[in-house]
C-alpha cells in the first residue's frame, strides 16, 4: 500500500471564508514566495497539478493542509516565516494552535464510506450549460456524481496514485447550492453528502478552488465540520 503524508496546521486566528485569499497571500509573502507549492505559479504560468498546500478555514479558524511533498515544503514556513502578517488592511500575528501529522491511504475498497463535501464547485462553463438544460433532478444528480468521480480520480492522479478498481460515487443528499465569486467569475457551488468506495482524508479539497478552501471533504463521523463550514460565507 502506498501511504501518503498529510500535515494539518491549525492557527488560533479566526478567519472568514472570504479572507482565505488574503490568508494565502500572507503566507506566500511570509515565506518570500520561494517554493512553487505555496502558490502553484511557474514562471509566467501555472503549475497545472493538484495543489499540495491548501489554505483552509477549519472550525472557523485559519489552517493549512499540506499533502505529500507539501509536508516538506511547509518546513520553510516554520523556519523562515515572519508570523506578523497583513490580512487585507489588518495587521495580525499568526499563532499556531496545533500541528497534526498523519499518514493515509487513497485506494478503492469493497466498502462505501460516507462523506460531506462543502462549497464544491464542479461546473465549468461548458458543463454549466449542460447542467441547467437537464430537466430532471435524477439527470442532474447523475451528472454531478460523474463530475465528482472525475474529481476523485484527478485527486488521486495528482498524488501519483492509480486506482485499480472502478470508483463508485452515490449522493445521499444535496443540502444546498449557491453562487460563489471565484477569481472574478460567478461559479455554482454545492453542499452535498455522498458515499464512495475510495478512502479520502479529511480536509482535502475536490473540484475547483481547492487551494482556497472550496470543495473540502470530511468523513461523516465528524458533523462539526459541516456546521462550521456552512456559516459566515
Amino acid at each position: 500500500m502506498d501511504r501518503q503524508r498529510i500535515l494539518i496546521v491549525r492557527f488560533v486566528n479566526e478567519l472568514q471564508h472570504r479572507e482565505l485569499s488574503q490568508f494565502r497571500g500572507a503566507v506566500i509573502n511570509a515565506v518570500s514566495g520561494s517554493d512553487i507549492l505555496f502558490h502553484n505559479h511557474q514562471g509566467d504560468g501555472f503549475r497545472y497539478s493538484y495543489p499540495l498546500i491548501q489554505y483552509k478555514r477549519i472550525g472557523g479558524k485559519a489552517a493549512l493542509v499540506c499533502i505529500g511533498d507539501g509536508t516538506e515544503a511547509i518546513g520553510s514556513f516554520f523556519e523562515n516565516a515572519n508570523f506578523d502578517v497583513h490580512l487585507g488592511d489588518k495587521q495580525v500575528k499568526l499563532e499556531v494552535e496545533s500541528v497534526d501529522a498523519r499518514q493515509f491511504i487513497v485506494q478503492c475498497w469493497d466498502d462505501m464510506f460516507g462523506y460531506s463535501l462543502r462549497k464544491w464547485m464542479p461546473l465549468n462553463q461548458e458543463n454549466y450549460r449542460k447542467y441547467v438544460m437537464l430537466d430532471s433532478i435524477v439527470e442532474k444528480t447523475e451528472m454531478l456524481e460523474g463530475l465528482l468521480t472525475a474529481n476523485i480520480l484527478s485527486f488521486a492522479k495528482g498524488l501519483g496514485i492509480s486506482l485499480e478498481k472502478p470508483v463508485s460515487v452515490k449522493f445521499t443528499g444535496i443540502e444546498s447550492h449557491r453562487t460563489y465569486l471565484y477569481k472574478g467569475v460567478k461559479m455554482m457551488g454545492f453542499d452535498v453528502d455522498f458515499k464512495c468506495n475510495v478512502s479520502i482524508p479529511d480536509f482535502v479539497g475536490l473540484g475547483k478552488g481547492v487551494s482556497l478552501g472550496y470543495g473540502m471533504v470530511a468523513r461523516r463521523r465528524d458533523k462539526r465540520i459541516d456546521n462550521n463550514e456552512k456559516d459566515n460565507d
